[in-house]
């Protein structure tokens, strides 16, 4: 006896219009529970989309540019009565029963589109071009004008016949927008020039991903909007590694071993606590400061997909232990490309870590809405002046980037004190 078993987008977080990158099945294939059916991109992370049953490809409802969200109908699987098989709870992708809406409209890739509109005249601007005609344009391009903050019903006849409003009408409405903004002292910025490198010699094109398409133009946004401040200093961590080394020579060689970023996170959990005003938020209107009273590190993370930021949740409630297996665990799921959006939300303030690469110091660009980031570089062996004589300490380079609204100089440089005081004598976490 045959079923037929729907399989669906499952609760991914709340996260709407999520981009269908790659679909690695056709119809006819045979699949075995838990292959990867399709691969999902969010503004955050890539995820394979593994099948909750074995079986026979009948029909495949998405395709590559195709936009998905929980609930969205993926594929039917034909399965006899032997081969029918449920997909753990844990997993990502779990059988849905009911109906799933199927038509899921294309929409034009991010990288070709220009900035959003936010600047006050730029919204000026949009709200003057009122037209009494009734917009004639298609409902992908209607979509395509909503991303870009314009309302379409204020746009007047575009270039494409009988006067219908196109994509390009809409891009070179927002570019005009964008120009008058900045030459009115606006906050638009003109774009860099284009260049032609190929008059100078041989090159090679490649796509960049979705991943680091977006972190880049958030991290733009941010660096644009927060008055930003890094602050330089290093922690003698000569104490805390040998407690560390000791830890882990207990351990079986099955058993994950203890890192020094372990140590750094309690250490900074335990500052946030002593500076609360290092855990809080700037509410959008920037006239509250909004305090948060659970604590939560991200943990940046390089992936051959760009760079993501798993959250630990609840740190101040864990011990090293727990901590170091639920870091190993994210970190894990972060390279393969398998965190849920969920994974990557709710974070208090960041780690960005160098350490395993180099260097001496960098400066950390704020993960806004958050309003500190601690970057941490490769600790090395230096001499240091005791009173009497040098000696051989193990030195770790910290540096600390924090929004100057809410944090002045003397409360960054008191915070990063304390996470010294913590890393340098581990004991006082205990107090």
């Amino acid at each position: 006896m045959a079923f037929l078993i729907e399989i669906k987008v499952p609760d991914v977080g709340n996260v709407a219009d999520i981009d269908v990158v790659d679909v690695l099945v056709k119809p006819g294939d045979e699949v075995s529970l838990e292959q990867t059916l399709a691969v999902l991109e969010t503004d955050k992370a890539s995820m394979d989309l593994p099948s909750s049953a074995a079986g026979t490809v009948q029909e495949l409802f998405i395709k590559p540019g195709d936009k998905v969200s929980e609930g969205t109908l993926i594929a039917t699987v034909l399965a006899s009565s032997e081969e029918v098989s449920v997909a753990k709870p844990q997993e990502p992708v779990q059988q849905a029963a009911g109906p799933a809406e199927t038509t899921v409209e294309k929409t034009p890739e991010p990288a070709s589109q220009p900035a959003i509109v936010t600047s006050e005249p730029a919204q000026e601007a949009l709200s003057s071009a009122v037209s009494a005609v009734a917009a004639h344009a298609t409902p992908a391009v209607r979509l395509f004008a909503r991303e870009l903050g314009v309302d379409i019903q204020k746009k007047t006849a575009g270039t494409g016949r009988k006067g219908r409003i196109v994509k390009d009408d809409v891009k070179n409405f927002v570019k005009k927008v964008m120009v008058e903004s900045a030459v009115q002292g606006g906050s638009g910025i003109p774009a860099m020039p284009a260049v032609d490198f190929s008059q100078f010699g041989e090159i090679e094109e490649q796509k960049l991903s979705k991943i680091k398409r977006l972190t880049g133009q958030n991290l733009s946004r941010v660096w644009l909007n927060l008055p930003m401040v890094t602050y330089h200093d290093e922690v003698d961590i000569t104490e805390m590694e040998a407690f560390r080394v000791a830890l882990n020579a207990e351990k079986s060689k099955d058993d994950v071993k203890i890192t020094g970023l372990v140590f750094i996170i309690k250490a900074l959990v335990a500052a946030m606590e002593q500076f609360p005003q290092f855990n809080a938020s700037l509410s959008a209107d920037g006239e509250r400061l909004i305090f948060k009273k659970y604590f939560n590190i991200g943990i940046a993370v390089d992936t051959p997909n760009g760079l993501v930021v798993p959250v630990l949740r609840d740190v101040n409630r864990k011990g090293v232990n727990e901590l170091t297996a639920e870091l190993a665990e994210k970190s894990n799921k972060a390279r393969l490309g398998k965190l849920m959006p969920a994974d990557m939300q709710g974070g208090c303030i960041t780690i960005s870590s160098l350490g395993g690469i180099g260097g001496t110091a960098f400066t950390p660009i704020v993960n806004a809405p958050e309003v500190a980031i601690l970057g941490v570089t490769r600790a090395k062996m230096q001499p240091v002046w005791n009173g009497k004589e040098f000696i051989p300490r193990l030195m770790l380079p910290l540096d600390l980037t924090y929004d100057h609204r809410v944090i002045d100089g003397a409360e960054g440089a008191r915070f990063m004190a304390a996470v010294k005081q913590y890393l340098g004598d581990i004991r006082r976490l205990l107090l």
